[in-house]
């Protein structure tokens, strides 16, 4: 079966964290949503993107070609939908909105309709808001008829068992709590002396929490990450890093990201009213509907030692912050300083950065990469204020 999972018509609501991915590409407990659809069905999918992200992300076509929404959670109902659709058959939700057809997607509309109601990642925020319904799905995905290595007497375990080493982990010294949620230590990542876990917890391949973390799910730390401080319902997609003491609460993180030492983001209001976030379909503020909100930071952005981000911060790509005080909550792509002001990280110093970041993991910044974030520079110059 040749799978194609593609972006529908609401993808720019996902932006910052899309600009450099397709929707499929999201971290949403601990697998993303295309490792999720390849488990279920056994398949690679490709993908049907943005064309200057399709080089990347290629797109494979056939004659007998089966389409799903990207933003499109599986569980076992629409994926059994799914695997027997016949040829002109189509998945719509409640709303009528297509979730997936067999056949040519341009006329699916005339296509005989089945209505499977399921959930989908439809605004950043939603990240975090389902991880850990997604991270127990997954978890039982993952686990189901399979043993976790044995767990070190050194380690203090409260809860039900929902707790999964895979063979190369390492966990020593920890407390872990999984009364709230499943724990799922994945392949050569770790859990360091005198860290407190109470989950969910998705720690995913070569990824680490630091000594003496403090991690309430449910969080997800992708691959190639290191965490230390205070974490509470976050997902960092993966390649990034919080290394230090300090908070990170109801946030989502991009890849090859940096948290400077010390550094807090607001997740609650003083007054407790709902979070509104910078919106780049409207580029105004949308209200959430949530009362806890804390950060969206998209690839290849950092920030210097003791930044403060307020609640309800939206951080394009490979911005570059630091200094005293809070900067504004919605920050642009490629924006260089904090509360004082901002002014434009060209495009070759982003370069020179992002190539020493991802050497350090052995990965290329190769013309591919390059070209992406070239795109996205020009994509996002309207928002640079600044530079008007």
């Amino acid at each position: 079966m040749n799978i194609i999972l593609f972006d529908n018509k609401n993808r720019n609501d996902l932006l910052p964290l899309v600009y450099t991915r397709p929707v499929c590409e999201l971290r949403v407990g601990i697998l993303t949503i295309r490792e999720k659809w390849e488990k279920y069905l056994g398949d690679s999918p490709s993908y049907k993107t943005e064309e200057y992200l399709q080089t990347k992300f290629p797109l494979v076509s056939a004659d007998d070609t089966v389409w799903i929404d990207a933003s499109v959670l599986p569980n076992i109902e629409i994926v059994q939908a799914v695997k027997t659709l016949a040829q002109n058959q189509s998945i719509v939700d409640e709303n009528n909105q297509l979730l997936a057809c067999r056949g040519d997607i341009h006329d699916s509309e005339n296509c005989e309709r089945i209505s499977i109601h399921t959930d989908r990642i439809r605004f950043p925020e939603d990240i975090f808001s389902k991880n850990g319904v997604e991270l127990e799905k997954d978890f039982d995905l993952l686990t189901t008829g399979r043993k976790s290595k044995e767990i070190s007497g050194s380690n203090r375990i409260i809860g039900n068992g929902r707790i999964f080493l895979e063979e190369t982990a390492s966990v020593e010294g920890a407390i872990l709590n999984a009364t709230s949620g499943s724990i799922y230590v994945g392949h050569h990542a770790e859990i360091m002396e005198g860290s407190i876990v109470r989950g969910g917890l998705a720690l995913c391949e070569h990824a680490a929490l630091k000594l003496g973390s403090k991690i309430y799910g449910p969080t997800t730390v992708g691959p190639h990450s290191k965490v230390g401080g205070e974490v509470i319902n976050s997902v960092i997609l993966g390649y990034s890093n919080k290394g230090h003491d300090g908070f990170l609460g109801n946030s989502v993180l991009g890849e090859w990201c940096n948290i400077g030492a010390d550094s807090n983001n607001s997740n609650l209001k003083n007054n407790y009213a709902e979070v509104k976030l910078w919106d780049y379909t409207t580029e105004r503020f949308r209200n959430t509907k949530l009362q806890f909100c804390g950060l969206i930071m998209a690839d290849h952005s950092k920030c210097g030692i003791n930044t403060m981000f307020n609640t309800g911060t939206v951080v394009g790509v490979s911005a570059n912050i630091f200094g005293s005080g809070f900067p504004r909550n919605f920050v642009p792509s490629f924006a260089w300083g904090g509360s004082a002001g901002f002014s434009t990280y060209q495009l070759n110093k982003a370069f020179e950065t992002a190539d020493l970041v991802m050497k350090r993991r052995g990965i290329e910044l190769d013309e591919t990469e390059k070209n992406i974030l070239k795109h996205v520079f020009e994509m996002s110059e309207k928002f640079r204020f600044w530079e008007k």
